[in-house]
């Protein structure tokens, strides 16, 4: 059995676990630091610390794959999810807003390990299914966007007295499940790969990679795409709690974000091969800025679940055309450190955007938060341009 048909069904299992928890923080945890907290203005920030230490982690995750193996760091990293699950509990038992800050950021570690998924089922394939794997690995978060919200909205009021502490309890069993996933991986290419058998080169300095036109525009778009995505998902629950949405219409909303993200992975991969990677990533912005029309028209659900929806299209697009374009850009002999360097700026970006979302929404208001993400839209736009006729120079 091929690695493609083997390894890619369990990382898209994975994946769609890891998302289901990231979810469900995203769908909860900004109304839990907003109940514990003082100060309201740092209601998101245990959302942002989640993707601070994901940005911290990713080179030192890197780094460790390469040492230890794939998967056996996938398989142990699962027990730093299960760490922030326990944590994030008691926290919100006991009413400790930096306690449940901790527990939080521990998913985050866990995810600079399990960002990797994608690259690990890609870097076991021929080129011409790199894009494919890397679609069929994110596809899992289609199940994450059922699995997370309700989660987050069912098992709420589980432990009596402390809203959101059986969401987060739940967490637990979802890691454990991983782990069982994860222990079916067989991962031949991390000895004697099919994308390692004829590179004998040396490695590059790392300036020479990250000046290259291909890796800039990869980068931004996997960066500020990911920025753009975070900054207004994060906003949006506290956006719909002010306008007087329920919890349940929160979750709804959220769950259609996630549909958004992950459905595209169903022909993400075809469209870049016949329509070319540039032009999705073009597309991936018009989109944005479509999401961004709507939210000025209205508050009501139905804006708000038509603006995520599309806002999720718009990060897929840019996201894993960003990523299959980075592939584009290392040898395998160099991937540690350039994958580790992109998720490195991706988290940064999301981490700012998380932090700064809760105070703008807080201080500003809805219609301020889609102010701010024209300009990284725009950006983007002006990057693609100039990376096609770079190449056509």
């Amino acid at each position: 059995m091929t690695p493609l048909l083997r390894n890619t069904p369990i990382f898209s299992i994975a994946q769609g676990l890891l998302v289901s928890v990231a979810a469900l923080v995203v769908t909860c945890a900004a109304l839990v630091g907003f109940n514990l907290s003082p100060d309201k203005s740092l209601a998101t920030l245990p959302v942002a610390v989640m993707y601070i230490t994901t940005m911290l982690s990713s080179f030192p995750a890197a780094l460790l794959l390469e040492k230890i193996g794939r998967k056996k760091g996938f398989m142990l990293s699962t027990l730093i999810g299960i760490s922030g699950g326990a944590i994030s509990t008691y926290a919100i038992i006991n009413n400790e807003f930096w306690t449940f800050v901790i527990g939080i950021g521990l998913f985050g570690i866990f995810n600079s390990i399990g960002n990797f998924f994608r690259f690990a089922a890609a870097d076991c394939v021929t080129h011409e299914f790199k894009s494919r794997a890397i679609s069929f690995v994110t596809l899992g978060g289609i199940v994450a966007a059922f699995v997370g919200p309700n989660l987050a909205n069912y098992a709420k009021d589980w432990i009596t007295g402390s809203q959101f502490a059986g969401s987060f309890a739940v967490t637990i069993f979802i890691y454990l499940l991983m782990l069982l996933a994860l222990s079916f991986l067989y991962l031949p290419c991390e000895n004697k790969g099919q994308n390692e058998t004829s590179d004998t080169s040396e490695p590059r300095p790392l300036f020479n990679i990250v000046k290259q036109p291909t890796f800039i525009v990869a980068v931004t778009c996997a960066m500020l795409g990911y920025g753009v995505m975070a900054f207004m998902m994060t906003a949006t629950p506290l956006a719909m709690q002010h306008h007087n949405h329920t919890f349940s219409d929160t979750a709804f909303v959220i769950q259609w974000h996630l549909l958004g993200m992950f459905i595209p992975s169903l022909f993400t991969g075809y469209l870049i091969r016949y329509f070319g990677l540039y032009s999705v990533l073009i597309a991936g912005v018009f989109v944005g800025f479509t999401c961004v029309v709507i939210n000025f028209i209205g508050h009501e659900l139905n804006h708000y679940w038509a603006s995520l929806a599309l806002l999720g299209i718009c990060w897929n697009f840019l996201f894993i055309g960003g990523t299959t374009l980075l592939t584009e850009t290392y040898q395998a002999n160099e991937k540690a450190k350039v994958q580790g360097l992109n998720d490195f700026f991706v988290f940064s970006s999301a981490a700012f955007a998380s932090l700064s979302a809760g105070y703008i929404q807080f201080n500003f208001g809805w219609d301020v938060v889609n102010l701010g993400v024209i300009p990284a839209l725009g950006f983007i736009l002006m990057s693609i341009v100039w990376a096609k006729r770079a190449q056509t120079s």
